[in-house]
């Protein structure tokens, strides 16, 4: 019999890392692809949204998942996500179209400090589900809470 680990508890920040899009030049403009057929993608992508409009000291995010993995691109601008994994956190900031941060499911994240026109894509691997979400910060260090003492 398996018995599925929840993701948070072996989650770690040096799960994260930088994809880059593969980006072609056309008529001297640079086009960056994200889609299925991209082997650099970790994931099928089944959502996609982005924000905009965020004032400088605005903050998305506040959560973490249970299943989704998810990439996020600053398309315009740049921000910052700080990242935490129940026992460490580490800040990334994002400033080009053609990198993504992939974040797997089982980690803590916050994006912030948005500079003007910032727009931040957001790719995921799965449809939107309330129930995939764990937006209390407590919890999400209850479940991780066994990391302290790997």
């Amino acid at each position: 019999m398996t018995i599925f680990k929840d993701p948070h508890s072996k989650s770690r920040i040096s799960d994260l890392r930088i994809i880059e899009l593969p980006s072609i030049c056309v008529d001297r403009s640079l086009i960056t692809v994200a889609d299925n057929g991209n082997p650099s993608l970790p994931f099928e992508v089944r959502r996609v949204y982005y924000l905009y409009n965020l004032p400088a000291l605005a903050e998305r995010g506040g959560h973490s998942h249970r299943n989704e993995h998810r990439l996020l691109v600053a398309v315009a601008g740049c921000f910052d996500v700080t990242v935490d994994d129940g026992v460490e956190q580490t800040t990334v900031t994002l400033r080009h179209p053609s990198q993504a941060l992939y974040l797997p499911p089982g980690l803590w994240r916050t994006v912030h400090s948005f500079s003007a026109g910032a727009v931040a894509l957001a790719l995921c691997s799965t449809l939107f589900d309330e129930s995939d979400y764990v937006r209390d910060y407590d919890d999400f260090l209850t479940l991780t809470s066994c990391k302290k003492t790997q």
